[in-house]
């Protein structure tokens, strides 16, 4: 090679490194590693204690709502604040009436996805109560109070509630289970997160409180990546791991988006 060739395949040798040097790099999506919890009707956020361990072994950060149940609206801004708690985007977690709440909280733009487990997933303008008459569920063992107050039969409670927990564990949670508003039951949504989030719905096949076919229409309609486990409306609390693998996976989708 002469001298004149070695000049010029330097150059381009050169010219070539600062190039490739100089080109973007692939950027990395950061994980999503925060979730809140959302629990829903004559439950509390204790429920979920066995997801939480689950996601926090797993290098999650966890949220648990306990949010009033006096209105729709107080229990959205308590989700909200829990989001405002956290250092980046979450992965929001609905049971049962608490997927109305993550349907509205989920507006947020720090929400990066949403999980429904054993939950209403409601529509603009659509309630609570208007959902579960569209498709009634089994049990007869919700009632109210003469003050406005929801309840559970507490003579219903583990055969349509809780039916795969020890009945020890069920009567446990009939004696101590939260009454909430009827107003929270019949408060619309005003808009649904689900049609710009990405969301998954976890079935319970056995759930008396919630039909699921009524959980099976409104997770297709939402275009939910959906799970069917065989579980009762507690599902959540009887097989956590299904449960907190379905949230992990949602987790590790949505840092791809």
């Amino acid at each position: 090679m002469n001298k004149v060739s070695r000049i010029v395949s330097a150059f381009a040798f050169s010219f070539a490194a600062m190039a490739a040097h100089a080109a973007p790099q692939a950027t990395v999506p950061a994980p999503v590693r925060n979730v809140v919890l959302v629990h829903g009707f004559f439950a509390d956020g204790s429920g979920w204690r066995g997801v939480a361990d689950i996601l926090a072994r797993d290098g999650f950060h966890v949220a648990v709502v306990q949010q009033p149940e006096t209105s729709l609206a107080d229990d959205v801004r308590a989700t909200v604040r829990a989001l405002d708690a956290q250092d980046g985007p979450s992965i929001l977690v609905g049971h049962s009436y608490g997927g109305m709440v993550i349907t509205e909280a989920g507006n947020d733009s720090r929400v990066a996805g949403l999980v429904y487990v054993a939950a209403f997933q409601p529509d603009a303008g659509e309630s609570l109560k208007q959902l579960a008459d569209k498709i009634p569920p089994a049990t007869k063992g919700i009632k109210a109070t003469p003050d406005g107050y929801l309840y559970f039969d507490p003579a219903l409670f583990h055969a349509d509630f809780a039916a795969d927990l020890p009945a020890v564990d069920a009567r446990f949670m009939a004696s101590s289970q939260v009454a909430p508003a009827v107003q929270a039951a019949t408060a619309p949504v005003s808009q649904a997160s689900w049609k710009t989030k990405p969301s998954w719905a976890i079935v319970s096949k056995d759930d008396r409180t919630v039909n699921p076919d009524l959980e099976r229409f409104m997770a297709r309609r939402a275009g939910s990546t959906t799970v069917e486990i065989g579980g009762s409306h507690v599902a959540f609390i009887a097989h956590p791991d299904q449960v907190a693998k379905v949230i992990e996976q949602a987790a590790m989708a949505a840092s791809r988006r």
